[in-house]
């Protein structure tokens, strides 16, 4: 075995690229002719002669590089490279923000953070802030058992929220992989206890599909006795059937009634954030029925930004609550029919009683789709087909309204 003498003495031959002086159990001391010198150990792998770089020499003596070398040995006994598991743990150290749960979740949140759109960003954040921080928050993200993440979300349950709890369960899961993409854990434990979560079968926004039944809604919606602003908005809810916030939001500037046509930004559509930045406007053609009532209630709020602004407010759009509460004055509750609900009513009706093309459906509702060729369906064509549409729905409506024949579906 070399002493720190020998080491210090040790010397590279003129004429040589470089000089290895042995140690022992593969051990060994390149010295260059410039009189630098590196400790390496040599082993096999594979069939395959490979070396690892175990320090320089003087800042590491004889003493440190041995019991380096029987380091390695000891992770190559257990099957690890070691030159790889010295590349990982260097990778763990450049991890800059620590590996308590709390450090993990704000670092992936933060990564994703600019590709989602504000208020998704605000409820992962919420997933994780409410009803996980509190526990973990301290806790090193590798340590915590699948057992004790099954135990808070099964508060979440407890409090009859078993949205949320799914909720909570799907952030945890993006946290904990990401986690162990990032080498601070071994495993992603949230399949663990999939099976062990209170089923969740999500709500759909309740809509009447029956053309009779429909009529009447519309008969009602015509005859509401409220203000001129929300029995407006409530007629042309179910007549252009697009989101609540996206409709409620609907501003002057957005229209061009000459031309019959509803432009809404890209960035009050709900899109991911780069979809509201650079994405295209969603084109809303506007039917007959739909520019009479618009052009009414124009001396109303034309001299504002808002279409449908609030009476309190006419910097603020009327609520959603507002268009709620309103049906359920005319006896349609949440469970019967709901603002967000007239777009399953458009869609199904739109098919089934008008036999229209579901592409063109499915576009008037600001879905991506894809055409059966597998080519991104584009919003901006077929504009003639979207027109007719609108104006067969609006004459649908009003056809129902009058209690004309339709056509009734069989009871399933």
């Amino acid at each position: 075995m070399l002493t720190d003498v020998q080491c210090k003495n040790a010397q590279c031959p003129p004429g040589k690229a470089r000089a290895r002086v042995a140690c022992s159990g593969g051990l060994y001391l390149e010295v260059s002719p410039a009189g630098s010198k590196r400790w390496f150990w040599k082993y096999r792998k594979d069939g395959k002669e490979g070396r690892m770089a175990l320090g320089s020499y003087p800042d590491v003596g004889p003493k440190a590089a041995r019991q380096a070398r029987d380091d390695a040995k000891a992770q190559k006994s257990d099957g690890r490279d070691p030159v790889m598991a010295r590349k990982v743990e260097k990778l763990k150290a450049m991890t800059p923000s620590g590996n308590t749960f709390k450090a993990v979740a704000l670092e992936w949140h933060a990564l994703k953070a600019d590709g989602w759109s504000a208020s998704h960003a605000i409820r992962e954040k919420r997933n994780f802030e409410n009803d996980l921080l509190p526990y973990f928050a301290a806790r090193a993200i590798g340590e915590i058992e699948a057992i004790e993440l099954l135990a808070v979300i099964r508060q979440v349950e407890q409090r009859g929220a078993l949205e949320a709890a799914h909720r909570v369960f799907t952030t945890a899961g993006q946290i904990w992989r990401y986690a162990v993409a990032t080498g601070r854990a071994q495993r992603d434990v949230t399949p663990d206890i999939r099976g062990a979560l209170k089923p969740h079968r999500g709500k759909h926004f309740a809509a009447i599909t029956e053309p009779i039944k429909l009529g009447g809604l519309i008969r009602a919606i015509r005859a509401y006795q409220g203000g001129t602003i929300v029995r407006t908005a409530l007629q042309l809810a179910p007549m252009l059937f697009q989101r609540p916030g996206e409709f409620r939001g609907m501003e002057w500037a957005e229209l061009d009634l000459d031309a019959a046509l509803w432009t809404v930004p890209a960035m009050r559509m709900k899109r991911t954030k780069d979809g509201k930045e650079n994405g295209e406007p969603h084109l809303v053609p506007l039917p007959t029925q739909a520019v009479a009532l618009l052009r009414q209630l124009q001396p109303l709020t034309g001299h504002g930004a808002l279409v449908f602004h609030g009476e309190r407010s006419h910097d603020r759009p009327i609520s959603d609550n507002t268009l709620r509460t309103a049906l359920l004055t005319l006896g349609y509750g949440k469970d019967v029919q709901s603002v967000h609900g007239f777009r399953a009513t458009a869609r199904t009706l739109l098919a089934e009683s008008l036999d229209l093309d579901p592409l063109v459906i499915e576009a008037q509702l600001a879905h991506a789709v894809k055409d059966a060729n597998g080519r991104a369906y584009n919003r901006t064509q077929y504009m003639k087909h979207r027109a007719d549409m609108m104006q067969r729905w609006a004459d649908y409506l009003d056809k129902l309204a009058a209690g004309g024949d339709v056509l009734q579906f069989k009871a399933a």
